[in-house]
């Protein structure tokens, strides 16, 4: 895996937890399952731009927000 990759999947994790929105809110918020967010925060799957989109603007953030 990409580190880029890597690294955002970990910033959505904790971006989340920064704003403290519960997995199963932030999935259903999104339209995936909590089980799919969960493999996506543990690194499990790569998701889609689309879902990653969806994540940011979920959480009143910007795609650059993951990168950081």
């Amino acid at each position: 895996m990409e580190r880029e990759t890597e690294k955002i999947l970990e910033n959505i994790r904790s971006k989340r937890l920064e704003k403290k929105v519960s997995l199963l809110n932030l999935a259903n918020n999104v339209g995936i399952s909590h089980s799919h967010l969960y493999y996506i925060e543990s690194k499990r799957v790569i998701p889609s731009i689309d879902v990653v989109v969806k994540i940011a603007k979920s959480l009143d953030l910007g795609l650059q927000d993951f990168l950081e």
